[in-house]
């Protein structure tokens, strides 16, 4: 039986040492943003999630959702935690006050998210999508439409949903098919079938608010034609409390890998009624909104996976007895040494280790930038922040869910064969990590952006937001003190920089190199940001080393420098390999 607590003293480490508190309570709306707070908020759902949602975690996956008639059952308890949830007030965490919401910043409710992934994943599905909903409608919605929905949609009376993908497109979405034409009072009925819709159907919530992307009648061809529809399960009627129910049916849920307790459904819209949300032809515009939160959440979903997995395999390593230390018997009053006195089980977990908590401290970098791009009064900072986030959101979501089904995978190999059963939990924590690699954009996607989309724009404008702090903490790192640190650091910078410029100049001349050399880029430049986050946090610690919690800062920071980081040499001489072996090769010889 697996177990979980939340890493609060890390959480705290980066919220309050690493990234500065003190700069986001400047922020409007986080003026009463002390660390007082912000600790005693991560308690509370630390208690909530270990004790409500973690408990429901492995009976979740063994019994699944079920259909039947196109209505969606929710595993056993699963109702009452999230009625406790939206009790407690977490749906409405990272939302505006004006409609009901806390107004917390998003690098709080990240580290609020990611301990909801790691107790209970599929169940996070839920109010994750809702916030999804929430934010399009923020941004994009008419002011009727946000007053109609959003006060539901932040209680989490109401749920949401995001409906893109199609039997036939899923990542092209130029081709989807679904139509929405315009009716007399200033509604569409909506006609389409969708495919893969997280929460489509549920019995959590009396409503579900899906926001559907379609074509109106004269919509160009391509991604130019697409608008963005809401459409509820039941209309609202005339004091915005349920009518009558709309055209729209869940027609199945899909049998899964994993996250077994998500619904995971197909929905058919049969002349549904719907209200355009933005303008018409622009509702990719509007869904990315949704989207690109979307995956910086899921990249916080490989993270929670992570941990949870690791947390487990460092019990399992201390308890578990096998064989006797090359070196000479550790525990000769034992037939058997703990497995943790082994090499290869010390490498397995200092390397969760050190991916986990590099990458926690990016995510605090990314999701305070996020704060800053949605609440600063200064032009020039909210710029620069958007610049940074439109950057770094491909690589979170690839690079964190990578690293979560890779950890997932080294805590089951710490097991050894019980990894293996259900019993222990580590099969689970493999099957529900490895989605976050596929949906929200697959990772081999998120690359292409990255590289064919971001680092060009304005002739790398974007790139010099992140390549900039890394540059002036090097040449401001310099001492003896800091060189196990910063001289790797560098190195693998200027791996970063030569890959970036090969890539740039050769697919001047073949765009093919973009696709060969996206996946290997991206992992070289997480690999970089997780090495600069590991290089600030081992100068906090030094001055601290005698206390436990530094003392393990850093020698977990000499080991990403030493053992992991290395990995971008071999990144760069991938990259620079080209094109051509894997294009040339005759499409018959697969």
């Amino acid at each position: 039986m697996p177990g979980y607590r939340a890493p609060l003293e890390d959480m705290r480490f980066v919220l309050t040492e690493l990234h500065d508190s003190a700069q986001m309570a400047a922020l409007p709306g986080c003026e009463a943003l002390t660390p007082e707070l912000m600790g005693s908020v991560l308690e509370a759902a630390g208690q909530f999630t270990g004790e409500v949602l973690f408990p429901l975690n492995q009976k979740g996956d063994l019994e699944g959702c079920t259909w039947e008639n196109g209505a969606v059952r929710t595993p056993e308890g699963f109702k009452a935690a999230y009625e406790g949830f939206c009790a407690a007030g977490w749906t409405a965490m990272a939302c505006a006050p004006e409609f009901g919401g806390q107004g917390m910043p998003v690098v709080l409710s990240s580290m609020v998210e990611e301990m909801m992934c790691a107790a209970n994943m599929a169940f996070g599905l839920y109010p994750g999508l809702t916030h999804g909903a929430y934010l399009a409608l923020y941004h994009h919605g008419a002011e009727a439409l946000r007053q109609l929905y959003l006060p539901k949609l932040v209680s989490g009376q109401w749920s949401g949903t995001m409906c893109l993908t199609e039997p036939h497109c899923g990542t092209d979405l130029g081709m989807l098919r679904t139509r929405a034409v315009p009716a007399a009072d200033g509604a569409y009925t909506v006609t389409g079938n969708k495919i893969f819709i997280s929460a489509g159907e549920h019995d959590l919530t009396e409503n579900i608010v899906h926001l559907v992307l379609a074509r109106l009648p004269d919509a160009p061809a391509g991604v130019k034609g697409i608008s963005l529809f809401v459409v509820p399960k039941f209309l609202p009627g005339a004091d915005g409390g349920l009518g009558a129910r709309n055209a729209v049916v869940c027609t199945a849920i899909e049998h899964k890998m994993g996250i077994k307790a998500s619904a995971t459904c197909a929905m058919s819209f049969d002349g549904a009624t719907g209200w355009i949300v933005g303008e018409p032809h622009k509702g990719l515009r509007a869904m990315f909104t949704m989207m690109n939160t979307e995956r910086l959440s899921v990249g916080i979903q490989g993270l929670g996976v992570a941990e949870v997995a690791y947390q487990n395999a460092v019990a399992y390593a201390r308890e578990r007895i096998q064989g006797r230390a090359l070196t000479g018997a550790k525990a000769p009053e034992k037939p058997a040494d703990p497995i943790l006195v082994h090499p290869d089980v010390r490498r397995m977990l200092l390397t969760m280790r050190a991916y986990i908590e590099g990458c926690r401290a990016l995510s605090g970098w990314v999701a305070g930038q996020v704060d800053v791009l949605q609440r600063t009064g200064d032009e020039e900072a909210r710029a620069e922040a958007d610049d940074f986030t439109a950057l770094l959101t491909p690589v979170v979501k690839a690079l964190f869910t990578d690293l979560g089904f890779e950890a997932a995978s080294l805590a089951m190999q710490c097991y050894g064969g019980h990894g293996y059963i259900r019993d222990h939990g580590m099969e689970q924590y493999v099957r529900d990590a490895r989605i976050s690699m596929l949906y929200e954009g697959t990772n081999g996607v998120q690359a292409l952006d990255l590289v064919g989309r971001k680092l060009p724009q304005d002739g790398g404008r974007l790139l010099t937001r992140f390549l900039d702090p890394v540059i002036a903490f090097i040449e401001a790192n310099g001492g003896e003190e800091m060189r196990p640190f910063v001289a790797p650091l560098q190195a693998a910078l200027e791996d970063l920089q030569v890959a970036t410029g090969h890539v740039m100049e050769a697919a001047m001349s073949n765009y093919d190199e973009i696709g060969a050399a996206s996946v290997e880029y991206l992992r070289l430049f997480g690999l970089v940001a997780l090495g600069f986050m590991w290089a600030r946090m081992a100068k906090i610690a030094q001055p601290k080393a005698g206390e436990p919690f530094y003392r393990a800062k850093l020698g977990t920071a000499r080991f990403y420098m030493l053992r992991l980081l290395p990995q971008t040499g071999a990144l760069r001489a991938a990259i620079e390999a080209g094109a051509a072996v894997m294009m040339e090769f005759a499409d018959a010889d697969f």
